[in-house]
């Protein structure tokens, strides 16, 4: 049994202002209009032999996730895993095949980042079927991307000897490198044994549960007690937040990989990118003669080797060069192009200050559907909502406002303290602060409505929630 694992999350920094970390870099839409976390999850399901395949991903995304997948086709092919907070690779990993070996303890798993791009997907199920060769006779196997430049963004993996003369499509990794400066990477490329780390692996569930018995056994002791305190029968699997939120923050390179003594490296050539910058994202879209590119109602005028990305505006610019320009309804990026990789000091800078803008965008998902901000200001603030068909916010009320409901499309079933009634375009209702309320969409197609809100305090925390569908009433599973 062949199970790919995606691992979805991480606030893809380097992407601000479209990747936020509430909608992170795997849900950014590409010029074809497909996510990568969709990629990814075609990819995978695409593989020969594979029934299903697991998501481990915050609770947080995951009826957003379930939207992604929904949307092309895969319903019903994923299993999830839900973290209650965020942790690096290693514990999702683990946990992994904690849930393989439960099944299987010989199911190899594929693991597999949701946020990366691989074009050539032929050579990527090649390189995939010689990873399972290796896998099942007991390697911890990882992929290495052929360099095509002295690339300083990514990790290295400098390699041994064939495994054998049976297996000369896999070597020995003889040591993982961080990033390097401009100097080493130009060597790497010159020596012709060096690969980029693309952060995918390939073992079976009982040769990574073993190696880490030596590898890390602190880890995987704290995987295993918080493996055994989930809910064997709840659906998602969602980790329990006390047991989780004791495992450490740490890679799963550092974890296990570097530690292990049976680790290899399959050679890989399959025209990847982990999408890290704005110009790896802008080499997607075509050039114009003067070597810009550009996405949305753009002008450029006397102007070259600029990326320019509109979602609302039209953006013009006159006589710039080598900048990377990015506008979203609240958020705009003007950087030059060799500094493409600081973006993320921005985010940094911006997480400090508290402000809004590094989590969240003007439009937010929610399991029922999304709102938009479009205006607020002293005591006021103006959002357009719409609720899915057959979804349903959650009863609650609000301590420091109160909302004005008008229906625009859609017809709207509310709960406005004992009183129920159905609301059609046009109509309008008025809920005090204080006053416990409901906002239902029974009908078939999308519920629009324009909320205005009036009130002190008029920040997303000021919920008291009394009934919710989605498990956000009981603070263990929020999400």
């Amino acid at each position: 049994m062949l199970l790919p694992v995606i691992l979805s999350g991480g606030a893809g920094t380097r992407l601000w202002p479209v990747s936020r970390e509430a909608h992170p870099k795997p849900f950014i839409r590409l010029p074809d209009g497909q996510s990568l976390l969709q990629k990814t999850a075609l990819r995978a399901a695409g593989l020969e032999g594979v029934a299903e395949f697991l998501t481990v991903t915050h609770r947080d995304y995951y009826f957003q996730t379930k939207d992604e997948y929904g949307a092309v086709g895969l319903h019903h092919r994923s299993r999830f895993l839900l973290e209650p907070v965020s942790r690096n690779t290693a514990p999702a990993i683990a946990l992994a095949a904690l849930h393989a070996y439960a099944i299987d303890p010989e199911t190899t798993l594929l693991v597999l980042p949701a946020d990366h791009l691989i074009a050539n997907e032929k050579a990527f199920r090649r390189a995939v079927t010689e990873a399972v060769k290796v896998a099942k006779k007991g390697y911890l196997v990882t992929f290495g991307i052929t360099p095509t430049a002295p690339e300083t963004g990514y990790g290295y993996i400098e390699t041994g000897a064939p495994l054998s003369p049976e297996q000369l499509g896999a070597s020995w990794v003889a040591r993982f490198i961080e990033k390097p400066d401009g100097e080493r990477a130009k060597a790497f490329l010159a020596a012709g044994n060096f690969y980029w780390n693309a952060g995918m692996f390939c073992f079976t569930a009982a040769t990574l549960l073993q190696t880490m018995e030596s590898a890390s056994p602190d880890l995987l002791a704290g995987v295993q007690a918080c493996w055994e305190r989930r809910d064997p029968v709840e659906m998602p699997i969602e980790l329990p937040r006390q047991a989780f939120e004791t495992l450490p923050n740490i890679s799963f390179d550092y974890a296990v990989m570097e530690r292990a003594q049976n680790v290899a490296v399959v050679p890989c050539d399959f025209e990847w990118s982990d999408i890290g910058s704005w110009d790896a994202l802008a080499r997607l879209l075509p050039s114009d003669a003067d070597g810009n590119r550009y996405r949305g109602e753009v002008e450029l005028i006397d102007s070259r080797n600029t990326f320019v990305h509109s979602e609302h505006h039209l953006i013009a610019a006159i006589g710039v060069e080598d900048l990377i320009i990015v506008d979203t309804p609240d958020a705009t990026l003007v950087a030059h192009r060799g500094k493409a990789q600081e973006v993320r000091r921005v985010v940094e800078l911006l997480k400090k200050r508290n402000h809004a803008a590094s989590r969240f965008h003007r439009t937010v998902h929610r399991p029922w559907g999304c709102y938009t901000v479009l205006e607020e200001g002293e005591r006021f603030k103006i959002k357009r909502i719409e609720v899915k068909p057959g979804a349903s916010l959650s009863l609650q009320m609000h301590h420091h406002r109160s909302e004005h409901w008008v229906v625009v499309s859609g017809t709207a079933r509310i709960t406005n303290g004992q009183e129920e009634t159905l609301l059609q375009p046009n109509q309008s209702t008025y809920i005090p602060a204080g006053q416990k309320h409901r906002l239902e969409n029974p009908g078939k197609i999308p519920c629009v409505l324009i909320e205005v809100q009036c009130g002190e305090y008029l920040g997303e925390d000021d919920i008291v929630r009394f009934a919710d569908r989605y498990g956000r009433h009981n603070p263990e599973t929020q999400r």
